[in-house]
């Protein structure tokens, strides 16, 4: 059972999806305005959000920044919008997943156990945890601590999204094996398909972080067709 806060403001969609969670065993707690969400997730704990973009008082991108601002929970998208431009903005704003309206109750309930797959909540688990992981992991100037979720590079703290820790825990256990997107897509992400675009905007966001970009690589090596490989700088 997980913790589920809906932010829908039509009130046929909303009561049809509650019942649905409801019967599915979660806990739902409903909004209907973006600043009514912002209150929620202050205050209580919740392990998935579920974001309409089409608010009656604030644009549901702009109340994801602001939501990122506040909580590192994870977030659903669901939008009529289906343009690659606005589904990219929505990842990189740190949405972690979407649904094209209109969709199904299953649909929305296979989306909800994924991402819960991915960050542990609601199982007690961590996200990535298949098996113990090292106390630090450091390639280079990179250390990271899976137990403590930090990382550091040449000793400075990174400012990273569960996402990017997440992808970047992965890349620093095989330093030096180029990981197939298919294998990211299916391991940090727990899906066994699904658009490379998705693992290419985290890379992106990460390399920023990492300090490098695409094309002037330091520890981020893309190798076109195949996949990505963490190596420390030669």
């Amino acid at each position: 059972m997980a913790s589920v806060l809906l932010v829908e403001d039509d009130h046929f969609v909303r009561a049809a999806l509650i019942r649905h969670l409801t019967d599915a065993s979660h806990s739902v707690r409903s909004v209907g305005t973006a600043l009514e969400a912002l209150r929620e997730i202050s205050q209580l704990p919740f392990d998935v959000v579920i974001l309409d973009l089409g608010l009656p008082d604030l644009d549901g991108g702009k109340a994801l920044k602001m939501l990122r601002g506040i909580a590192d929970v994870p977030v659903i998208i669901a939008t009529a919008r289906d343009d690659e431009a606005g589904i990219v903005r929505l990842l990189n704003d740190g949405a972690d997943d979407y649904l094209t309206k209109p969709f199904s109750a299953e649909h929305l309930t296979a989306r909800i156990a994924a991402v819960l797959r991915r960050s542990g909540a609601g199982t007690g688990g961590r996200g990535l945890a298949a098996a113990p992981l090292p106390e630090v992991i450091s390639v280079g100037g990179i250390s990271v601590d899976p137990t403590r979720r930090a990382a550091t590079l040449d000793g400075v703290e990174l400012d990273l999204t569960r996402r990017e820790f997440d992808l970047l825990v992965y890349l620093a256990e095989r330093p030096g094996r180029v990981v197939p997107r298919k294998e990211l897509l299916a391991r940090v992400w727990n899906q066994p398909y699904g658009a490379d675009k998705t693992v290419d905007v985290h890379l992106s966001w990460l390399r920023r972080k990492l300090g490098e970009s695409a094309a002037v690589p330091r520890y981020l090596h893309t190798y076109r067709g195949v996949g990505v490989k963490l190596e420390p700088p030669r």
